[in-house]
């Protein structure tokens, strides 16, 4: 476990490093905005500079955006992962600090898109090893949680304002750049992880019993056990139907690794889903009274 820690905080530590790398060497000399907090934060701090003449750096703003939003989480999310989102800001507050902030080119759409590919290669890994990198990850999750609508909606009523804003005070060039930018981190955070708000997850196991048991001791998620066989060694086995969120995603993968390491696992993104499905405040007997 103390390694598994070690690597998950090595890899929040390295999601905050090519976050910073992305706004400081590509998008803020560029004027083309990153997402989420991230580009809120980027966006404020150039209105600051050029129309009110105060300085303050991009990663400050970022910090103070997220204090709010990490208390709440760390109240309806849960501490442990609060904890990860909160390394991240901080060490994205630094890294962004002390990088110096440069331009490796002037051609805007190489920024735009080096700027995407490694602010999207930042976030993906981090959504990969179950971390946040707070900011609208977390508004996003507590809201998924309390409406159980598309996360999707949130970034996207947030990166809008970001275009919309950046078309009027500056160059309307700059939104589209913004888009092209947010769009390229969109496709790299697709490859490395999923954007999609839930997954369906297909286990095939000879321990149901166990797996289910370990499965509902970390998370409330219902599950549907259906008896299965093998078609090359005839063995009977069960598999176990269920879909989670993607922030559950890396908590379900070790909790199988260490209950079945012979469990066979397949992981399929969901558009969307029908009936019931988990929101705040709902607990395990309301699952079982809709079964």
């Amino acid at each position: 476990m103390f390694f598994m820690e070690a690597k998950r905080i090595a890899v929040v530590i390295l999601g905050s490093f090519l976050l910073a790398i992305s706004l400081n060497f590509f998008l803020i000399e560029a004027n083309v905005y990153s997402s989420g907090f991230s580009g809120l934060a980027q966006l404020l701090s150039s209105i600051f500079s050029d129309f009110l003449s105060i300085r303050i750096g991009t990663g400050v703003l970022l910090f103070i955006l997220n204090i709010p939003v990490l208390i709440i989480g760390w109240f309806k999310i849960g501490k442990g992962f609060t904890i990860y989102s909160i390394l991240s800001v901080i060490f994205s507050t630094i890294f962004l600090e002390v990088l110096p902030i440069i331009s490796l080119t002037d051609d805007i759409i190489l920024n735009a898109v080096a700027g995407g590919v490694i602010g999207g290669a930042g976030v993906g890994i981090s959504l990969k090893r179950g971390a946040s990198t707070g900011g609208m990850d977390i508004v996003a999750m507590i809201l998924s949680r309390l409406q159980d609508k598309p996360i999707g909606i949130y970034f996207l009523i947030l990166n809008s304002v970001i275009i919309f804003v950046a078309g009027i005070l500056y160059e309307p060039e700059n939104a589209l750049y913004t888009m092209l930018a947010l769009y390229v981190t969109t496709l790299v955070i697709d490859a490395i992880h999923t954007r999609h708000e839930k997954v369906t997850v297909l286990i095939v196991t000879h321990q149901a019993e166990a797996l289910q048991q370990a499965i509902h001791k970390q998370m409330v998620r219902g599950i549907t056990i259906i008896p299965a066989k093998g078609a090359y060694s005839k063995e009977d086995k069960s598999l176990l139907y269920l879909v989670v969120t993607r922030y559950e995603l890396y908590d379900l993968e070790n909790i199988i690794t260490e209950t079945d390491p012979q469990a066979f696992t397949n992981i399929i993104q969901t558009a969307g889903i029908f009936g019931f499905f988990r929101k705040e405040g709902e607990t395990v007997n309301d699952i079982q009274q809709t079964k």
